[in-house]
C-alpha cells in the first residue's frame, strides 16, 4: 500500500505511527514537504521510504494520500493533488471557509475524500453515541477552553498559524471539533446564533473567543471555545428528561448526576486517532461508509464561521 503525506508537522507524525502500528511493512510511506520546517524526530523519519520536495517529480499512483499541511493550502493541495492519489484523507479543518468550490477540484466519484474528524472516536463519545437517547434531552452545553501559549510550548505561538486568520486560524476553526462531534450526536441545528471576535491580550491576528447559541427542533445547544482559558477545560453537559450528564473529555470520564455514579474510560493519547484510521482504511476498503465527505465538513465548517445557511 503505497501512502503519500503532503506536509510532515506532529498531526502527520501521529498518523504516520498510527499507520505503521497497524499495518506494519506493508505500508509504504512517502513524504511531499516543503522544506521549511523541522526535520521529523528520528523515529519518524525511519518510518518513512523517500523524501519529495517538488510535486513534478512525485509518483502518481498512491492508494492514500493525507492532506496535512496547513488549513490555508489544503484546497490548492487536493486540487494538484487528486490525479496522484486514490483516496483522501484531509486534516480539519477541511478548508478556510467552507463556500469554496468542490466542482472546481474534479472530484472522482470512485474515489474516497475524508476529512478527519478524531473527537468522534474517543472512549467518551462514543459511550454517548451508543449509550444516549438524544430524543430525550432538552439542552446541551459544550466548552473547549485552553492556552493558546501552551498549545506548542517549544514554538512561539505568535508565530503559528492558529494566531493568523489568513493561514486559517482563529478558534472558531481552530476547535472545529466540537462542532462536529455535536453534529454527529445531535444532527445539524436548525438555526445558530454566534458571537466571533478577538477580545483577550494575547498577540494574535485571528479571533480567540466563539460563542453559539444553536436551536433543534427539541432541543438548544450551547457552545464556548477560546483560545485564553488559563486552566484547560474540554467539556460536554447533557441535561435530559431523566438525568443529568457531563463528559470531561481531558478527564476521559462520564459523571451521572442522578446516579452520583463516574464511568471512566481511559485510552492512550493515540488511540482515538488509531481508531479513526481504522475506520478510514475501512471506508477505503468498501467495508464502511464515509460518514465525514468534503460537503458534510464544508457544512460544519459554516456553521463553525457563524454563516450557517450562506
Amino acid at each position: 500500500m503505497k501512502i503519500c503525506f503532503v506536509g510532515l508537522g506532529s498531526i502527520a507524525a501521529r498518523h504516520i505511527r498510527g499507520i505503521k502500528e497497524l499495518f506494519g511493512a506493508s505500508a509504504r510511506i512517502d513524504v511531499l514537504r516543503s522544506g521549511n520546517g523541522k526535520m521529523p524526530e528520528q523515529r519518524i523519519a525511519a518510518m518513512i521510504h523517500k523524501t519529495y520536495y517538488s510535486l513534478e517529480t512525485l509518483p502518481r499512483d498512491y492508494d492514500v494520500i493525507f492532506i496535512t499541511n496547513p488549513t490555508a493550502l489544503h484546497y490548492c493541495t487536493l486540487e494538484k493533488m487528486h490525479n496522484r492519489g486514490r483516496n483522501f484523507f484531509i486534516e480539519k479543518p477541511v478548508f478556510q471557509t467552507g463556500k469554496e468550490d468542490l466542482g472546481g477540484l474534479r472530484l472522482q466519484k470512485d474515489r474516497v475524500y475524508y476529512v478527519a474528524c478524531p473527537l468522534r472516536y474517543t472512549n467518551v463519545i462514543q459511550y454517548l453515541k451508543q449509550n444516549t437517547d438524544f430524543s430525550e434531552i432538552y439542552s446541551v452545553r459544550s466548552i473547549s477552553s485552553s492556552y493558546l501559549p501552551d498549545w506548542r510550548p517549544e514554538v512561539d505561538y505568535r508565530k503559528t498559524y492558529s494566531a493568523d486568520a489568513s493561514l486559517g486560524g482563529g478558534v472558531s476553526i481552530d476547535l472545529i471539533h466540537e462542532w462536529d462531534y455535536l453534529c454527529y450526536l445531535l444532527g445539524e441545528p436548525e438555526k445558530v446564533y454566534s458571537i466571533i471576535g478577538k477580545k483577550s491580550a494575547l498577540e494574535v491576528h485571528s479571533d480567540d473567543i466563539a460563542v453559539y447559541i444553536a436551536e433543534y427542533r427539541d432541543k438548544v445547544a450551547e457552545l464556548h471555545l477560546d483560545y485564553f482559558g488559563r486552566f484547560p477545560i474540554r467539556r460536554l453537559q447533557l441535561f435530559g428528561k431523566s438525568e443529568t450528564l457531563e463528559a470531561d473529555l481531558l478527564g476521559e470520564s462520564i459523571s451521572f448526576t442522578k446516579e452520583g455514579k463516574v464511568l471512566y474510560l481511559k485510552e492512550g493519547r493515540d488511540a482515538y486517532q488509531k481508531k479513526e484510521l481504522q475506520h478510514f482504511f475501512a471506508i477505503v476498503q468498501g467495508k464502511a461508509e464515509n460518514d465525514s465527505t468534503l460537503q458534510n465538513a464544508c457544512r460544519v465548517l459554516r456553521i463553525a464561521r457563524g454563516e450557517m445557511g450562506e
